[in-house]
C-alpha cells in the first residue's frame, strides 16, 4: 500500500510517499480502508522529535492520528464491525498513522462516522471534536444558564468548543483572530476582543502568553490544552468510540457543524507541514488517499 512516512526526525523534508506493507488487525483490532486523516500540530512536533521522550516513536513511522474510513476488516475478538462501514477514530499517539492508504485502529476507539457529510471530512471530528466534547462536559461539567470563555474561538477545537457549551446551554463568548473570527461567529461565538466579567469556565484553546494567562485566571476557573494554566489545569485528549457516536448524531441532526478550510492529497502532506510551520493554514487541513 501506498502511505506517507519518515524515517528519521526532521523538517518536512523527511517526509516521503513510498510502498508499505499493509497491515492486519490483532485482536481487539479493526483494519479501516482509510478515506481521510487530518493535519494537526502534533504531527509536526512528532516528526520533529520535540516529542520523542514523551511519546516515543518507532521509525518509520506514518504520521496522522486523526481517521475516518470504512471497515476492511476486524481482528479476534471484534464484533459489531462490518466490513464497509464508515467509521472515525483517534488513533493512540504512538501508533502508526492514518496518512496511509490502511491502518489499524483499537476496535474501543472506533466510532460511527457520520452520514451527512463527506466521509473524508468526518476526519476533521476525532482529536478536535474529542478534545473539545472532553473539556465543556467531562472537565469543565457546563450546565445551562452558566458563562463559558472560549480562547480561539474559530479554530478547529474551539470552534466545536463553542458549539458544544451553546448545546448545553450555556452562553458563550470568545476571543478570535481576524482571520478565524468568521468561523468563530458561524458556531455561536459572541467575540470580545478584552473578555470581561466572571465566567463559570475559560477554556485556551488557543497559544497565548504567560501574562494573559495570569489575566485570564482572574475571570474564571481555566481549563487550557495549550499554554500551562495558571492556578487551572492542563487537559489532554483520549479516544472514545460513544463519544464520537454522540457527536456524529449531532453533526447528522445539524446541531453541529464541520469546517474544512483545505483538502489536499497525501502527496502533498510535506507541503502542509510547511505551510503550518509558516503559520499560513487556512483551517484545519484533510489529507485524503492519493486517486
Amino acid at each position: 500500500m501506498k502511505a506517507i512516512r519518515f524515517h528519521e526526525y526532521g523538517g518536512p523534508e523527511v517526509l516521503r510517499e513510498e510502498e508499505a506493507e499493509r497491515p492486519s488487525p490483532a485482536a481487539g483490532e479493526v483494519l479501516i480502508r482509510v478515506a481521510g486523516t487530518t493535519f494537526n500540530q502534533v504531527d509536526a512536533g512528532l516528526r520533529g522529535g520535540y516529542l520523542r521522550e514523551v511519546f516515543p516513536l518507532r521509525l518509520p513511522h506514518v504520521p496522522g492520528i486523526d481517521v475516518a474510513g470504512t471497515i476492511a476488516e476486524s481482528g479476534p475478538g471484534v464484533t459489531g464491525y462490518a466490513p464497509g462501514d464508515p467509521v472515525v477514530a483517534l488513533l493512540p499517539m504512538t501508533a502508526t498513522g492514518a496518512t496511509a492508504e490502511f491502518v489499524t485502529a483499537p476496535a474501543d476507539v472506533v466510532g460511527p462516522a457520520p452520514a451527512g457529510i463527506p466521509l473524508a471530512d468526518a476526519a476533521v471530528l476525532p482529536a478536535a471534536a474529542l478534545t473539545a466534547w472532553q473539556a465543556i462536559h467531562e472537565h469543565g461539567a457546563v450546565q445551562p444558564g452558566q458563562k463559558v470563555l472560549v480562547i480561539g474561538a474559530g479554530g478547529a477545537v474551539g470552534r466545536f468548543a463553542v458549539q458544544f457549551a451553546r448545546l448545553a446551554g450555556a452562553t458563550v463568548s470568545g476571543t478570535a483572530t481576524p482571520r478565524s473570527a468568521e468561523a468563530a461567529r458561524s458556531a455561536g461565538a459572541e467575540l470580545a476582543d478584552r473578555p470581561e466579567g466572571a465566567f463559570d469556565l475559560v477554556f485556551v484553546a488557543a497559544r497565548v502568553d504567560e501574562a494573559t494567562m495570569a489575566a485570564l485566571a482572574k475571570l474564571g476557573p481555566v481549563l487550557s490544552i495549550t499554554t500551562p494554566a495558571v492556578g487551572g489545569r492542563n487537559i489532554y485528549v483520549r479516544g472514545d468510540a460513544t463519544q464520537l457516536g454522540e457527536i456524529a448524531r449531532l453533526v447528522d441532526a445539524g446541531q453541529v457543524s464541520v469546517l474544512v478550510g483545505d483538502r489536499r492529497p497525501f502527496s502533498e502532506t510535506a507541503d502542509v507541514h510547511r505551510a503550518a510551520e509558516k503559520g499560513e493554514l487556512p483551517g484545519k487541513v484533510v489529507l485524503y488517499p492519493n486517486s
